[in-house]
């Protein structure tokens, strides 16, 4: 695959955020690295790297929250990339259909969360206790 030329940090990674093609919403975001955007291109679903697991990790395969890849571009130093996609289901592991569910006053005060999670991460996620 013949990738542009894009500037990984000294982890070889790069950030990835994550906006739904239709609402505009800015959904999540994650780190990828090479082998990861090449996945994502090859297949069309978005794939990512793990940093606390150190690992690969395809968007929804333990909750079925996809996302398919509509389009994606780099910013203008080409350090960080933006892919619009179709979300299935929630993007956030919290249950929110975004990772960017609280907002914060002026001063930093946290808002009341208006929005409703669209499902339970407890029935969703096997957890290891």
């Amino acid at each position: 695959m013949n990738l542009p030329p894009l500037k990984y940090n000294a982890d070889g990674l790069i950030p990835a955020i994550v906006q739904d093609a239709a609402s505009r919403r800015v959904l999540m975001m994650a780190w990828m690295n090479a082998a990861s955007l090449e996945a994502t291109l090859r297949t069309g679903s978005m794939n990512y790297w793990s940093r606390s697991r150190q690992k690969f990790w395809l968007k929804g395969e333990t909750s079925g929250h996809t996302q398919r890849v509509v389009r994606w571009a780099a910013d203008c130093d080409a350090d960080t990339l933006l892919f619009e996609v179709e979300q299935t289901g929630g993007a956030c592991h919290t249950g929110y259909e975004s990772c960017f569910f609280q907002a914060f006053t002026p001063d930093g005060q946290p808002v009341e969360i208006a929005e409703r999670k669209l499902f339970d991460p407890d029935k969703t996620y096997e957890r290891k206790e």
